[in-house]
This record gives C-alpha cells, sequence and structure tokens, in this order.
C-alpha cells in the first residue's frame, strides 16, 4: 500500500525530533497526516469483501494490521487482545408492507432498518401500540416492562417507541409477551428533530431471540399508531454467529505504569460501509498522536486503544474493562492504575459541531455527569477550543461510546469530543458552526456513503490537535484529575498558556465567575 508517511505530513524535524510540548506536537500531527490514515482504512474496505471494516469481516483484520504496522514502525510493541463476540450479518434487505387497511410498502433505509442482531423470518400479523408516549418532551418507556405488554394479543407485531432502556430490552419483552415480530419507532420528543430520523440501533450481541427487529422514523411510528386495523408483513434475512475478534493496545515506552492515561477510538465500521469518519477519524487521529509521540520523555505511561466490536454494541471495551476487573478478583490491582480515560468517536462530521462530553452535566440533562475529574477532562478541551477561538458545546455521556464501561462498570474519569452523527442541525447551530440546518451532522451515518470523502477537513483538523494536546498534556500532569502531580514545564498549566489556552481549573474557575 503506497503512502506518504505520517511523519513526512509534517515538518522535514518532526522525523527525528522530541514533541515534547504542545506546539511542536500539533505542528507534526497535521491534517495530511491523519488524512493518509484514512486513506488505508478507505483502501482496505475497497479491496476487503463486503468492502467495510466490520468486526468479523476481512476489512477489519487488514485495518488491525495496518494500526499495527504503523505502530511497531514507530518503535511501540503493539498487544493484540482477542476476544468473543457473535457476528452480525444482513444477508439481503429487509421487506416491510401494510397488507391491511390498504397495501403499501415502504422503503429500506429510508423508512425503515435492520436493527444489528435482529433474528431471521417473516411477521404477519395485525400491528399493536405499546405503551406509546407521542409527542414534543415525551418521555417514552415503552415496552421497558412486561407491564406494558397488558393487553397484547399474542400473535401481533409489536409496534414500540424508543427511550428509557435497551433496544434488546424491548424486543425481549416483546417476545416473553408473545410478539412475532417488531418494529421500534424513533422517540420523537426532541424540538430539534433529532429523534425523528431513521436511526441504527443494535440489539447487542447477547440478543438471542428470534423475532425479526427492525427500527423505523418517528413519523412512520405515529402514522402506524393512529392506523386502525393495520396489518403488516415483515422480513429480515440475518445470520449470528460467533466469532473471535481482537482489540489493538499500545504503551508508551516512558512514563510511570501506576499513573496511565488511556486514549481509545473505536476502529471497526458498520456493516454497510467503510466508516471513515465513524471512527476511522477517531482510530486515524489517536494513531497519528501515538506516531508523533514516540520519542517523548513522558511522565505518565499512555496507552492507547484501538478498540474491536463497538459497533456490535461496545463489546471490545467492556471485554477490556471486564478483564481488568476479573484479574482485581485474582488480586492484581492494575485497574487502580488507569487515571483518565479519553475518547474519540466521529471527530470529523461534515456537517460537524463541536462537541466536548459534558463531564459536569452543566450543559445537558440526561445522563448526569461523569466520575470525579471528568469536569476538569471537559474544561481541558473548553480552553483548547477557546484558544482557536472556536464556538463548542456540551454532549451527553449518553452511553453510545466506549467512555461506557470505563464510567459505568469502574469509575475512571473521562472526556472526549464528538462532532455529530444522526442529530439534525439546527438553524441555531449553522449560524455558529455554519453548514446545512436541517440536515444531518453526519448525513452519511451508518451508511454505505461513509467514504473518504465524508469529511470537514477543518473539524477533523482542529480535533486532530485537541486530540493531540490532550493526550500529550495528560501524558505529562495528572495532577488536576487526580493530584498526582507532573513536572518542569507542564507543572500548573504552563505549557498550555504558551500556547494560548487555560488550564481545566482555571476554565472552571471563568464558568463559576459568570
Amino acid at each position: 500500500m503506497a503512502l506518504a508517511s505520517a511523519a513526512a505530513a509534517g515538518p522535514k524535524s518532526c522525523e527525528n525530533r522530541s514533541n515534547n510540548n504542545i506546539a511542536k506536537l500539533t505542528e507534526c500531527v497535521t491534517l495530511e497526516g491523519v488524512r493518509a490514515h484514512q486513506s488505508a482504512l478507505q483502501e482496505i474496505a475497497n479491496d476487503s469483501f463486503p468492502n467495510n471494516r466490520a468486526s468479523g469481516f476481512e476489512g477489519y483484520d487488514r485495518s488491525v494490521d495496518y494500526v499495527v504496522e504503523q505502530l511497531t514502525a514507530a518503535g511501540y510493541s503493539p498487544v493484540i487482545q482477542p476476544f468473543d463476540f457473535v457476528i452480525f450479518n444482513e444477508n439481503s434487505d429487509a421487506m416491510l408492507e401494510q397488507t391491511a387497511p390498504v397495501a403499501t410498502t415502504y422503503e429500506y433505509l429510508v423508512d425503515f432498518f435492520t436493527m444489528s442482531y435482529s433474528g431471521s423470518g417473516t411477521a404477519s400479523g395485525p400491528v399493536e401500540p405499546v405503551d406509546l408516549d407521542l409527542g414534543r418532551g415525551n418521555a417514552s418507556s415503552s415496552g421497558c416492562e412486561i407491564a406494558d405488554f397488558a393487553g397484547f394479543t399474542a400473535g401481533s407485531i409489536a409496534l414500540i417507541q424508543r427511550g428509557a432502556c435497551s433496544f434488546e430490552q424491548k424486543a425481549n419483552n416483546a417476545e416473553a409477551s408473545g410478539a412475532i415480530g417488531v418494529i421500534i419507532f424513533n422517540q420523537g420528543n426532541a424540538d430539534d428533530g433529532s429523534r425523528d430520523v431513521l436511526f441504527g440501533g443494535t440489539l447487542s450481541d447477547s440478543y438471542v431471540g428470534d423475532l425479526p427487529v427492525v427500527s423505523a422514523t418517528y413519523d412512520r411510528g405515529v402514522e402506524w399508531a393512529g392506523t386502525a386495523g393495520l396489518e403488516m408483513t415483515l422480513t429480515t434475512d440475518t445470520t449470528r454467529e460467533p466469532f473471535t475478534t481482537v482489540n489493538v493496545l499500545a504503551e508508551t515506552n516512558t512514563g510511570d505504569p501506576e499513573n496511565i492515561v488511556m486514549v481509545g477510538a473505536h476502529l471497526d465500521s458498520v456493516n454497510p460501509g467503510p466508516g471513515i469518519n465513524d471512527n476511522g477519524s477517531g482510530s486515524a487521529a489517536i494513531l497519528e498522536t501515538a506516531i508523533q509521540m514516540s520519542k517523548v520523555n513522558l511522565v505518565n505511561k499512555v496507552r492507547f486503544a484501538w478498540w474491536g466490536a463497538e459497533e456490535s454494541g461496545l463489546i471490545g471495551s467492556t471485554f477490556y474493562v471486564n478483564d481488568l476487573i476479573d484479574k482485581f478478583f485474582a488480586g492484581d490491582d492494575q485497574i487502580f492504575d488507569i487515571a483518565l480515560y479519553l475518547n474519540f468517536d466521529m471527530v470529523g462530521s461534515p456537517n460537524y459541531v463541536f462537541k466536548i462530553y459534558d463531564g459536569d452535566d452543566s450543559d445537558e440533562v440526561g445522563a448526569g455527569p461523569g466520575p470525579d475529574g471528568s469536569a476538569q477532562i471537559e474544561a481541558f478541551f473548553e480552553g483548547f477550543y477557546e484558544s482557536r477561538g472556536e464556538p463548542y458545546k456540551g454532549t451527553d455521556f449518553s452511553g453510545r461510546s466506549d467512555y461506557g464501561p470505563f464510567i459505568d462498570l469502574v469509575g475512571i474519569p473521562a472526556g472526549g469530543l464528538f462532532t455529530g452523527a444522526e442529530e439534525i442541525k439546527s438553524d441555531e447551530e449553522a449560524a455558529i458552526w455554519g453548514g446545512t440546518a436541517g440536515e444531518q451532522l453526519d448525513p452519511c451515518y451508518h451508511l454505505v456513503c461513509d467514504t473518504f470523502d465524508n469529511n470537514s477537513d477543518k473539524a477533523l483538523d482542529i480535533n486532530s490537535d485537541a486530540i493531540a494536546a490532550s493526550t500529550l498534556y495528560y501524558g505529562m500532569n495528572t495532577s488536576e484529575i487526580n493530584g498526582v502531580e507532573g513536572k518542569g514545564n507542564f507543572t500548573n498549566g504552563a505549557a498550555l498558556r504558551q500556547v494560548g489556552f487555560m488550564t481545566g481549573m482555571e476554565m472552571l474557575g471563568k464558568r463559576f465567575q459568570k
């Protein structure tokens, strides 16, 4: 694969120097270097069947090989961590037809979409709504409790609304109540329309039900809920089988092994396409950061992670955290060596908004704050964006990416960046960040068109610098997170002031003064 070396994309001095301050490192972590890695991932998808990089397929294995080769050439000793999961494949497009009261055929990938890990088969019968809560501002928990199915007629297709619990839980409750198929439509609760659109959900690789399960748009769900005598035929054609895939882990050669900064991004794509924004963007950015940091003499060890099977339900990162928990109960307490976790998933969306995970829950209502220390991480990124004159906003720790198990299972401080997926850009956001109001932040989210061209150079360039800056800073100093002091120019945030932005503690102080 003929590609320019990552080092060659930056100044000539990047090939040999130690990028031991933020100004040097961000000079060497270039857009060209990150895009070169994305180009390689695109080539891998093009040359692999079926043109994706999903875990369990050859495109993912080749992506792993590429990351390992790049890391090894930069002087790392990458570790492959295997784990088992269930591979899911859709053999042919699902079909959904209304047979009564009026014959209607619905369009796949427009009106509805097969949920990952759906069962396979055909369900024909009446459609029954399950405990719906329609309208803006709703708090749907449709299908989350068996009691929601009181009076449900066995042999019917369950029409369920998104919200409050996992899709798997909704599908399991439906099957236990005698449903022969499940349609889960979007929640429709948000004023900006972000919960109206078609979404690609997963039932997780632990789902073993036999029901065909599809997602649908909010508008279709409302329409179907109001159609008297509605009958449908739903067909899915899927396979599920056990498989082994891997995470890739690589540690810096320097730094305190008892005070580890973890930096992660999922490497896999969804089945429909190559996943060059989701998540070739985060994977490429942390890879280029690792390469350009390889000669730095760090205070704290940095551990980079490229997760497998994220799109199957955070399987790789969850396995990693559970493995550390198992080791703890066996007498190995290395889990306490992790000071914080930084997550970078979709950082170059073409219709982007600069979003920071909301560590203190000051911006969003919903998931709540992250573990102690997460607010300081959020404030670090706020300071970075302010130094670049870029507006930003908070986004919830919704549990949809690999920070989830670090927060939920072991309470490790976390943070990171996100430029948006299926959310609809509002008029206000378009006025702030440009782009197109009324369209998804990533119009190719989970689709075949998530290719090398599905990208904002500006968002990816700025976020690559933010990723590099945060990785190096915490590699030198985690005192704001856990009280472990750094040294040299990084102590007390001096390194940040040298490049014009505030420390996390200073940003928090500024916020409280407002």
